[in-house]
């Protein structure tokens, strides 16, 4: 009994000692960022909301209160950002999105080939599933972006007028609902696999234009690159995923249980968003004070100001904006390789290299790796070079931009002259590379421009980027009709060439600096009635829909019931010398009183 005693006491010792490491431990990574030092108060010292309505106060050298002070709230990943929760499910959500659009890509050869067997030494050709020819598939390939160009710019002016997180996370729950509906639909009419195309891509038009509505509301300027650049390579990392589980499952499982697989992980995904993430920091319900402070007071006019109405939306100013079309032209050329890659790289491997599915599949999935990797980088990197302030912001979105843009040009031509499949395969994964660099470019542009309105130019810029999505797949048919490698040598010159194009544009007339015409509207402030010091009167309606006037204009507080004391001396912030306040006169009184009683 004396024995586990002391085993007892050992094991409390040794337990109290391991919590008490840890909690050092988690408080020497807890103190303010470097970008949220702005936000602490002025007499040095940095404030916590704690759970019972106290508030602990600490200096900057030391730390916030520990984990084991701050109330447990329903959610996981306590002290872990909620921005940056948001990007990581954002990501993970665009990652599900793309990898459903590599289904077809993937599936479309083994349900339209012959497949020779090898059987007791023999040889035996088995007909395709499915006579569909190239004219066809081409068709049901771009079928998708004739619903996905429609809502882009639906999808982005919805984005800034209800709920974005809610019309992203349901968009991706639709389309994994119908994605699952393919093999019956392939077995009863290509017409009917056509018509759910154009359904998922009338339903996932609002996804990119939603994600910028989100950014919107939850990214500080100053991580507008880092957040936008990681939420967005979740549409890269769906093709690295897509496109060898889908060969994979093709293979080993047959082609329609990747239509299942990617659809069932759409739902589940679903799920999960929708119970931890939140429209705004504000509707937040475990979201640290400080964070929260930090968000809405970096982002300003997009916490406050109302949505904006279609009568009030700029439209006409955004056709004719140079930066805009800048975004627009780059967004095309863009669209033009990724949508390339995506429908068309594993024909072209099989065809030009002939490898089977399976290797075929990871291959195509290399380029899209390289461009996951980059992204994310290039966002850092863009963030860091306008936070120490080498670079402003225009320079840095042009040479992102640009200098992605030319990379990935120079390195199509050499894929498209190479004779080896080695040299083809390193052409292409760094010509993609490349062109993640551009994403920190054109891609998060929008928000600099015009943040009030970037989930609408995000739509109208992707609009533009379905456009050549949809030309991309016929042109490509058109020139490999014979399936030969001087056919692909002409598939990607063009698309050489039309970047060649995005960077003489991007890098005249791009912008980094807020537009004219992205400034909220004027509100005209009425007149008050006054007295001779010009103060509002007191007692009036008007005073009390906003009591703290001289706030607004740089002056006193005009009303002692704010303070609790009538004609009470109270200095504005601007440390100026206190005042009087106004004592209101009987005649000021008595008009107030009949203005009220009106």
């Amino acid at each position: 009994m004396e024995n586990l005693r002391s085993v007892g006491f050992f094991l409390a010792e040794k337990g109290s000692r391991t919590k008490d490491y840890v909690h050092t431990f988690v408080n020497r990574f807890s103190g303010p960022r470097e970008d949220e030092i702005m936000l602490v108060d002025t007499d040095g010292e940095s404030k916590y909301p704690m759970g019972n309505g106290t508030t602990v106060t600490d200096s900057l050298e030391g730390t916030p209160p520990s984990l084991w002070e701050r109330p447990v709230g329903p959610m996981c990943c306590q002290r872990f950002p909620k921005r940056y929760l948001l990007s990581l499910m954002t990501c993970m959500g665009l990652m599900i999105s793309f990898a459903i659009r590599c289904n077809l890509g993937v599936a479309i050869g083994p349900m339209t080939q012959n497949e020779t067997i090898h059987t007791g030494g023999h040889e035996h050709e088995i007909s395709p599933e499915f006579n569909w020819d190239a004219h066809t598939i081409g068709f049901i390939h771009s079928s998708f972006f004739w619903g996905y160009l429609v809502t882009q710019v639906p999808g982005g002016y919805f984005a800034g007028r209800f709920s974005a997180t809610r019309i992203f996370c349901t968009a991706i729950a639709l389309s994994s609902f119908l994605n699952m509906l393919i093999p019956l639909a392939c077995h009863l009419h290509y017409t009917v696999v056509i018509f759910i195309r154009v359904l998922q891509g009338l339903i996932e038009g609002v996804e990119y234009p939603a994600v910028h509505g989100i950014w919107s509301k939850w990214a500080p300027p100053l991580e507008r690159s880092k957040l936008a650049t990681l939420a967005f390579s979740g549409s890269y990392a769906g093709a690295v995923l897509g496109m060898p589980i889908s060969g994979y499952l093709t293979d080993y499982a047959g082609w329609p249980s990747v239509f299942y697989v990617f659809g069932a992980m759409g739902v589940i995904w679903f799920l999960v968003f929708t119970y931890i993430v939140s429209e705004s920091p504000a509707e937040h319900p475990t979201i640290s004070q400080k964070e929260k402070t930090y968000i809405e007071e970096s982002i300003g006019e997009s916490m406050t100001v109302i949505p904006h109405k279609f009568y009030s939306t700029p439209w006409k100013s955004f056709f004719t904006s140079l930066p805009v079309w800048a975004i627009i032209v780059a967004n095309f050329c863009r669209s033009w390789t990724f949508y390339l890659l995506l429908t068309s790289q594993p024909v072209y491997f099989e065809e030009v290299f002939h490898f089977t599915m399976a290797k075929v599949g990871m291959l195509s999935a290399l380029p899209h790796l390289v461009m996951f990797i980059i992204v994310p980088l290039g966002g850092q990197l863009a963030d860091f070079l306008r936070r120490k302030q080498y670079m402003s912001t225009t320079v840095v979105r042009k040479l992102f931009n640009c200098g992605g843009f030319g990379g990935e040009a120079v390195f199509l031509l050499v894929t498209a002259y190479a004779k080896g499949k080695d040299i083809a395969i390193l052409a292409l994964c760094i010509a993609v590379g490349s062109s993640g660099f551009a994403i920190s470019g054109f891609n998060v542009n929008h928000l600099d421009i015009a943040p009030r309105y970037a989930s609408i130019l995000m739509g109208i810029s992707n609009a533009a980027g379905t456009i050549a999505g949809m030309v991309c797949p016929y042109v490509t048919s058109s020139l490999t009709m014979n399936k030969t490698r001087e056919d692909w040598e002409k598939v990607f010159l063009i698309a050489a060439i039309i970047h060649f194009c995005g960077v003489l544009f991007y890098g005249i007339f791009a912008s980094g600096e807020k537009q004219p015409w992205a400034e909220p509207p004027k509100q005209t402030e009425p007149t008050w009635p006054t007295g001779d010091s010009g103060y509002k009167a007191y007692g009036s309606t008007a005073y009390e829909m906003s009591k703290t006037y001289g706030a607004m204009n740089g002056n006193y507080v005009a009303n002692g019931i704010v303070n609790g004391e009538f004609g009470m001396k109270k200095p504005h912030a601007n440390g100026n010398a206190p005042q009087d306040s106004p004592t209101p006169s009987s005649d000021t009184t008595h008009d107030t009183e009949n203005e009220i009683d009106q």
